[in-house]
């Protein structure tokens, strides 16, 4: 379809026009694929893209789903929502990439089922460290928050020598603990609480 510009009285074709903005969006997406861009173009072309001039919106559009599934790091799959981290999708796609297919592919549904076992992986292994990383805490709490006075240089075991690290905390009685109290409903009220 041909139309004269108004301002410049040109003959443009608006196919041609539509087809130089979608090629300019695909240059333009690349940069959100970072180092995985070669992996995302080998897996748009397994959909049948040849010849590109006539496939320019296809490719938009899958490119536009795969940013979509960078940026979110997420995906849905039988109404179920994954959480996938990049490399998680990079090795996906290369999985995908280096296997040999008779026809082109027609959806995202086979990256998505391989992509299921890597987030669920990922969700073990993150499970994993996050346990490990709770049991350490919980062990540096237990022999006194990490700070043991040995450890601590000469000047730090000077400011500390009022702390008997095996004495038991001190007892107090109720009229010591009425007094703490107006303490310190007096700097509540004096800093505006």
């Amino acid at each position: 379809m041909k139309f004269r510009c108004p301002y410049c009285s040109k003959e443009c074709d608006y196919l041609e026009i539509r087809l130089e903005g979608d090629l300019l969006t695909i240059i333009k997406m690349q940069v959100v694929f970072g180092k995985h861009a070669h992996l995302v173009w080998t897996y748009t072309e397994l959909f049948g893209i040849r010849p590109m001039r006539s496939r320019a919106k296809k490719i938009r559009v899958l490119q536009e789903e795969m940013k979509s599934l960078f940026q979110a790091e997420a995906f849905t799959y039988n109404r179920r929502t994954y959480r996938i981290s990049t490399q998680g999708i990079a090795e996906a796609l290369n999985i995908i990439v280096h296997r040999h297919f008779d026809d082109p592919l027609e959806n995202h549904n086979y990256l998505k089922k391989i992509m299921i076992t890597i987030a669920e992986r990922e969700a073990r292994e993150a499970g994993r460290s996050a346990e490990q990383g709770l049991k350490k805490r919980e062990e540096i709490q237990r022999t006194g928050g990490g700070r043991k006075k040995e450890n601590l240089s000469v000047e730090g075991q000077e400011r500390l020598s009022f702390i008997s690290w095996d004495m038991p905390s001190a007892v107090l009685t109720d009229e010591q603990i009425e007094e703490n109290k107006r303490r310190v409903k007096g700097l509540l009220l004096s800093l505006g609480g």
